[in-house]
């Protein structure tokens, strides 16, 4: 593989991948490495891509076998919980800026979803990926796609305390005024609530 090419991928791509596998590890350390092994992954068999055009898939898609095999490998060998570490221990992590508390909250939530829903919303929403984009990395079809984004939608707005009619439920943060949610990670409205 060219270097200059390989390179050009790497700036290309490396963002939306990392908040991709940021949106499904949900830590720094495991979305940073997910990144890696997928770029890894393209530097040793890249070549084997006849069209250049299907790289962003590709990508996604390898990034995504590579977090469900992590997920298998996890629930075969347990690592230790937050509970057996020290406060100490654990790495310091800055506050997040005034300006991204909505988006942080909707990530948090996200996070929350059940896993089947996860990636389908966060290629979305977060990656601004289309229907057959979608159902490509997943490698499910399109129906599938369009029923697990609905799916997650209905389980985020639950989580952020939205009622059914779309409106904020008065235990939730920030009463809405029936404008659709912008979350600044993308320009497609899931909710009544927009992000500052």
């Amino acid at each position: 593989m060219i270097l200059n090419d390989f390179d050009e991928i790497v700036l290309q791509h490396y963002e939306p991948l990392y908040r991709f596998a940021f949106s499904l590890a949900r830590t720094e350390s495991d979305a940073g490495d997910l990144t890696q092994h997928t770029f890894y992954v393209w530097a040793t068999k890249g070549h084997q891509l006849r069209d250049r055009s299907k790289v962003k898939a590709w990508l996604f898609t390898t990034l995504h076998r590579a977090f469900l095999e992590s997920r298998r490998r996890q629930t075969r060998f347990p690592h230790q919980s937050l509970d057996e570490i020290a406060l100490d221990e654990l790495p310091a992590t800055s506050p997040a800026s005034a300006e991204n508390l909505d988006c942080s909250e909707v990530r948090a939530a996200l996070a929350r979803v059940d896993e089947l829903f996860q990636a389908a919303v966060a290629l979305f929403y977060l990656e601004d990926c289309s229907y057959k984009d979608i159902a490509d990395i997943l490698e499910v079809p399109i129906g599938t796609v369009k029923s697990r984004i609905s799916r997650g939608i209905m389980q985020l707005r639950q989580i952020l305390g939205f009622s059914e009619s779309g409106r904020a439920s008065e235990g939730a943060r920030g009463q809405a005024d029936g404008e659709p949610t912008y979350c600044g990670c993308s320009s497609k409205p899931f909710g009544p609530r927009r992000c500052a």
